[in-house]
Order: C-alpha cells, then structure tokens, then sequence
C-alpha cells in the first residue's frame, strides 16, 4: 500500500503567480492533492488575503500543508505565521527548506519570486517535502514557539 501524500494548499499575491501556477502542476503530477485559494493571475492583489486563506486551510485540517508566495515571501511569512498552528519558513535553497521541517517543523513553506529561479522554487519544495521533523532538543523549541 502506498504512502498518503500530503494535501497542499497553495496561496500567493500577483508578484508569485507564475511560480504557484509551476509549483501546483509539478505537484499534482506528483500525485499531490492542491487547493489552490489564488491569486489567478498577475493583477495586483492584497497578499495576505490568499495567503491567510491557505494557512488557515492547514490551521483547521483541511490541508496538511502549505506553500505561500510573493515578490520576496517577507510578507506572505508574516502572514502566514499569524493564523494560530502555523509555523512558516522563508526558505531560499534546498537546505533552508530541508532544515525548516527537520528542525522547526514547518508546516508553510514561504517562497520569493523575485528572489530565487523557478527551478530552485521546486528543488526547496522537495527538500521540505522529502524532509522529516527530528523531534527531540527541537520539540522542546517548537512547544516555547507555540505557548509564547
């Protein structure tokens, strides 16, 4: 029997539009399940709307994960990170994205558009995907970020 694999809910504002409509068809055909909450095409929209849409999709278990884009990411982290139960990573190569759920546990994964290539965009995604929360002296850090 093959594994589950995750539900990814996908959220950007206009300046991440092209990465998230590359990064969704990459991963369907992986196999992934992705609700995609917009923005649908490069007009200007306000970020944290799309973005709070999907990190509240994983806060309330309607998606396992999600992957948030803008210009940067700065912003569409922040975002994220204000829906309670997130934990999201702005992440710029494979080793921040690998590092994000092994020590931190991300559950949102936050990527810049204007900062890295679309090739790089995907190579983080998998590191976060493939990657596996190391539990132990990180647990302890996870519980001080969410009773602080």
């Amino acid at each position: 029997m093959s594994e589950k694999l995750p539900k990814i809910a996908l959220g950007t504002d206009h300046a991440g539009f092209t990465y998230k409509e590359f990064l969704k068809e990459q991963l369907e055909a992986c196999g992934h399940e992705v609700k995609d909450f917009g923005t649908h095409s490069e007009e200007s929209v306000d970020y944290p709307v799309p973005v709070k849409a999907a990190a509240r999709a994983v806060s309330v278990g309607d998606c396992d994960l999600a992957i948030v884009l803008g210009g940067s990411g700065n912003g569409e982290a922040m975002a994220a990170n204000k829906v309670s139960g997130i934990r999201c990573a702005l992440c710029w190569d494979e080793k921040t994205g690998r590092l994000a759920k092994e020590h931190n546990n991300a559950n949102a994964l936050s990527l810049g558009q204007r900062q890295i290539t679309k090739d790089m965009a995907w190579s983080i995604v998998c590191a976060w995907l493939e990657a596996e929360f190391e539990g132990g002296r990180h647990e302890r850090r996870i519980d001080l970020i969410e009773t602080a």
